[in-house]
Order: C-alpha cells, then sequence, then structure tokens
C-alpha cells in the first residue's frame, strides 16, 4: 500500500492539473490532501476530486498550521491505516510526478529516499537570483551547521513506512518549513538509510509561494538555536 501526501494552502490553480500528472505515472497511487483551511476554493476542488476517484482522501483543517504540521498530520493518518510506502510532495507544481517512480524504485531498499536539488546542473536556473542566493546559502548553511550533506529542506521525499518509525519523525519539533531538514538531520542521526535522488525544479507557474520573510527570518532563527542547543549537548 503507498500513499501520496500533499498539503495544499490556496492552490486551487494547480491540484487538478497535478493530479492528472500524478495518475499518469501511476494509477494505484492513494492521494492525500491536507488542507490548512484555503478560501479559494481549494476545498471544493479536493471535493470535486474525491467525488470521481476512490482514491482520493483529505484532511481538512481548521487554520493555516504551518507546512511541517501538515505533514506530520498527514504522515499520523498514513501510520494509522498501515501504508508501507509514503510519498510527500508539494502542490505548487514545482515537483514533478514523473520522479515517483524513481523514488519508489529506491523504496525497498532504502528508509527515507529524498530530493536533491544540487545534483543537477542548473536545476534552479528558472528561479528569482534572489530565491536561488537564499536557497544556496540555507543550503549550506544547513549542511555546515549540521555536519550532514543533504539536500535536506525539500518537501519531496518518499518514507520507507516499514522501516522508519513514526516516532522517530516526530522528534522534529518544528511546525514550518525547518521541519523538513530538522526530520532528514534526526533520521540520518538515527542511522536509517537514506538515499538522494538529483531533480529539475522549475519555479512555480502558477500562484504564489506561501513562504514569507517572516519564515525565512524564522527558519534562520530555528537553525541557529538547534546549533547552539546540540553544540552544548
Amino acid at each position: 500500500m503507498k500513499i501520496l501526501i500533499i498539503p495544499t494552502l490556496n492552490e486551487k490553480k494547480n491540484i487538478t492539473t497535478l493530479f492528472r500528472k500524478i495518475k499518469r505515472v501511476d494509477q494505484k497511487l492513494n492521494i492525500l490532501f491536507v488542507d490548512d483551511n484555503s478560501t479559494d476554493g481549494t476545498r471544493d476542488e479536493i471535493l470535486n476530486l474525491k467525488k470521481n476517484n476512490k482514491s482520493v482522501y483529505h484532511i481538512f483543517r481548521p487554520k493555516k498550521l504551518g507546512i511541517g504540521s501538515a505533514h506530520k498530520d498527514g504522515l499520523k493518518y498514513a501510520y494509522k491505516k498501515k501504508y508501507k510506502t509514503i510519498l510527500t510532495m508539494d502542490a505548487d507544481g514545482t515537483h514533478n510526478p514523473k520522479y515517483i517512480k524513481n523514488l519508489l524504485k529506491f523504496s525497498s531498499k532504502y528508509d527515507l529516499i529524498s530530493t536533491n536539488r544540487f545534483k543537477q546542473k542548473n536545476s534552479l536556473i528558472e528561479w528569482p537570483v534572489q530565491r536561488r542566493f537564499l536557497t544556496k546559502v540555507r543550503y549550506y548553511l544547513i549542511n555546515f551547521l549540521l555536519n550532514i550533506d543533504y539536500d535536506s529542506s525539500g518537501a519531496y521525499r518518499c518514507y520507507n513506512a516499514k522501516n522508519i518509525k513514526l516516532r522517530d519523525i516526530l522528534e522534529a519539533k518544528n511546525n514550518g518549513y525547518s521541519f523538513f531538514w530538522e526530520s532528514l538531520y534526526l533520521l540520518n542521526k538515527k542511522k536509517y538509510s537514506i538515499k538522494e535522488i538529483p531533480i529539475y525544479l522549475p519555479y512555480r507557474k502558477v500562484g504564489s509561494s506561501k513562504m514569507t520573510i517572516k519564515d525565512i527570518i524564522g527558519s534562520l532563527v530555528y537553525l541557529m538555536k538547534y546549533f547552539f542547543k546540540n553544540l552544548i549537548s
């Protein structure tokens, strides 16, 4: 059994197209949308998909609770339903479903398969210069401070739920964007096997990014606190 978790927040214009692309790659893949009280009609779009597809499930949350929190709720659902393979991706159209096959190909050999935006040349060429700069700075800073060698801040992943204990993922306390690097760091520290696959990551074509300056500053502060806490302990 396998399921794909997709958090949503005002992604009405993206999710139906994304859904069709996913189904062209893997008809048998169940899809769980975790929506944070979208106001643009995203929920209606999800319900329409569900009406015509038995493979669609949803969690509707009362307000914006954070991208990391959405992943946690999705993972709790998947573990409770005893899915053996759990994928996660963004809803904004930047995560190409064609990589699902590659993620699944390694799912029996590794505990976590994650995507890497820096192993493929010019992967971020479509991004604005300032976003490329911030993403690269975050990548090198996280790797330096935490002594890891992964593109750990991405959400496009595949978890082998037969091997990874849910409680080990949920040790990551952050409910925002830092959940991704924190959870990967903890899984690496616990000696779970991790495989990375290179991807090309286009800049989103429809809608706007949900990451704000407040998110960026908050993530940096959280990273520094995390570093000094681990340094002391």
